[in-house]
């Protein structure tokens, strides 16, 4: 139904008298309108209408969660699967609220894989699953999960966005941090800054000393003075060191944290070999005749304290060009491109949903990040065959002109013509193969000139758009750009059961309970009745509790002695409660007999 009112206070153009289930269509409308301050109003007034509903309870956890109060969105969801222990979209809703909160990762998984088993035919809780392996940077186990939801639901646009960073190996935003452990991210993140910042201080002050000292011995002939001056630096790593190993507080999580983000690890290990190094060097120095067999060692300690930093700089940003798997990302991200558009053109006839238009961007700006990395990875290889031809044999650059290939057909088809600074990076490195292979071919030096010169303009290029990124605080050409598609999940509508189904529960003479075990279909009889909330209580044989912890997907079949004719199926999910069974509504067909039925 349409949002008439601005707020669930009964303003103007609210109706005073809706019930339950019309105040929470008014709060789902708000929520897809972008409004849950307003949408938090009226999903609250429909909880007050009706207490042992439990899709109000979800609408309210959903509204905290896009308001980014993730502590306020578990107690309702929680209280959900109190009231409805077999409902999908209640163990949805409670994942993502859960996964958010310290130390409940595991719980979180628990509940996605249970409605998962409750609703095998939905996508939902597989690009939860999906979501939650992202997180902890499991790329294989949410590949597999997003897949999954795939075949059930082609059109996801969450679970195509999100394959697509599973393919580029996705970092999540805190790389170090597992979501499992039982400790609070902002502690872990705290440890991780005062690592890095050890790292950084360690290696400016070696490199640094070892240039200033390098220069007094060479061209002012102090060399003795600025030894000492060296010596008194490695001092100063002492209290340094002391301080930040104070400020990282978790050690017992320290090695883990290394051991999730390599790239932490790897600085923090320079450091430490900078640090050696810049010792070894000074005490190499020391020695007044050094034998010519360590000169070669004594440089080399001296290119380590200098040099260790930006060649790690250049290893990282070469190692995430080649990580993952762009091209492949790029289809995807594609194909979530289409479904956006066709959800596009359908909401010509009503208003789009800001959930289509969410997808739509990051779908976007992830397309334009793996089309960087391709670009860096066409680059180096153009840099290392031209290197190669220059030196071996300047034929071999006939080659360079099939290599920007991929990288154009994936520029074209992600139809990111708007990045300006994208295309001529593009087109630099498309005229640099173009250049290289015509100078080998026909050996003119000033295409080897154009070559090289382009490739020398597109990294101009990317660094130009680096610091404009950083300038501007605006997403960059680089990995920590990639955004995850987080949609709103468990809003669905909850099956009620209307006056007649549960008439006919009341009044039935007998009812049907059909399963599954592992010989089949089975049926047994039970006595049922209708709780206030809108669930089934039944009471069965033991065969069937047995069978439905293995399978709880059950119908419950039951005819009404008052209208003859007139028969009800209610097909759900049943949990063992007590000395009673909670069968959850997944769906009601009612009919008459000899069979012309209806669904609801």
């Amino acid at each position: 139904m349409g949002g008439v009112g601005t707020d669930a206070r009964g303003t103007k153009g609210d109706l005073p008298d809706r019930s339950s289930r019309e105040w929470c269509d008014e709060a789902l409308t708000r929520l897809d309108a972008g409004r849950p301050e307003s949408a938090l109003e009226a999903a609250r007034r429909a909880a007050e209408l009706d207490p042992v509903a439990e899709w109000p309870q979800r609408l309210i956890s959903l509204a905290h969660e896009r308001l980014g109060r993730d502590a306020d969105a578990v107690p309702a969801a929680e209280r959900a699967v109190d009231l409805a222990g077999g409902s999908w979209p209640a163990r949805l809703r409670l994942a993502g609220a859960l996964r958010r909160v310290p130390g409940r990762w595991r719980e979180a998984a628990g509940h996605a894989a249970l409605a998962g088993k409750f609703a095998p035919e939905r996508a939902g809780p597989q690009v939860m699953l999906g979501d939650l392996a992202l997180l902890r940077g499991e790329h294989g186990a949410a590949e597999r999960a997003y897949r999954a939801a795939l075949a059930v639901d082609p059109a996801d646009p969450q679970a195509r966005v999100n394959l697509a960073l599973a393919l580029l190996r996705f970092d999540p935003p805190r790389p170090h941090h597992d979501p499992a452990w039982p400790v609070d991210p902002r502690e872990t993140g705290r440890a991780r800054r005062a690592l890095e910042v050890w790292s950084r201080q360690v290696r400016l002050l070696v490199a640094v000393a070892t240039v200033v000292i390098a220069g007094a011995a060479l061209l002012l002939d102090w060399g003795a003075q600025a030894r000492l001056c060296g010596f008194a630096v490695l001092v100063l790593l002492v209290p340094l060191t002391v301080r930040q190993a104070r400020r990282v507080g978790l050690w017992a999580y320290a090695g883990a944290m290394l051991g999730r983000d390599p790239w932490l690890g790897a600085s923090v290990a320079s450091a430490a070999l900078s640090a050696l190094a810049f010792a070894g060097w000074l005490l190499l120095g020391s020695v007044h005749v050094l034998p010519a067999s360590l000169d070669p060692v004594w440089a080399g300690l001296a290119g380590i304290a200098v040099l260790g930093w930006p060649a790690l700089t250049a290893l990282r940003a070469l190692a995430e060009a080649w990580r993952g798997h762009p091209l492949r990302a790029l289809a995807e991200t594609e194909r979530a491109g289409e479904t956006s558009r066709e959800a596009e053109r359908e909401a010509e006839r009503v208003a789009e949903r800001e959930t289509e238009r969410m997808a739509r961007r990051v779908a976007g700006r992830n397309a334009g990040v793996a089309l960087w990395l391709v670009l860096g990875r066409t680059w180096s290889v153009l840099v290392a065959l031209l290197a190669v031809a220059l030196a071996v044999r300047p034929e071999l650059a006939v080659a360079a002109v099939v290599l920007p290939y991929p990288l154009v057909r994936g520029y074209l088809r992600a139809r990111k013509r708007g990045d300006r600074w994208l295309a001529a990076a593009t087109w630099l490195v498309v005229l640099a193969a173009g250049a290289g292979a015509a100078g080998g071919l026909l050996g003119s030096a000033w295409a080897w000139r154009a070559g090289t010169g382009a490739l020398g303009a597109a990294a101009v290029v990317f660094v130009a758009r680096a610091l404009h990124a950083w300038w501007r605080g605006g997403p960059g050409p680089w990995r920590s750009s990639l955004l995850m598609c987080d949609l709103p999940m468990g809003a669905e509508p909850s099956v009620a059961l209307d006056s007649e189904v549960r008439q006919t529960f009341s009044y039935a003479r007998s009812i049907v309970l059909a399963y599954g075990d592992a010989y089949g279909p089975r049926v047994a009889g039970a006595v049922a009745s209708v709780t206030s909330s809108g669930e089934l209580r039944l009471i069965a044989e033991t065969e069937a509790w047995q069978a439905i912890e293995d399978d709880p997907r059950v119908a419950v079949f039951a005819s009404d002695p008052l209208q003859r004719r007139f028969w009800v199926e209610v097909r759900g999910i049943a949990l063992a409660d007590s000395d009673v069974m909670r069968v959850t509504p997944k769906q009601v067909l009612v009919g008459e007999f000899p069979g012309r039925h209806q669904r609801r």
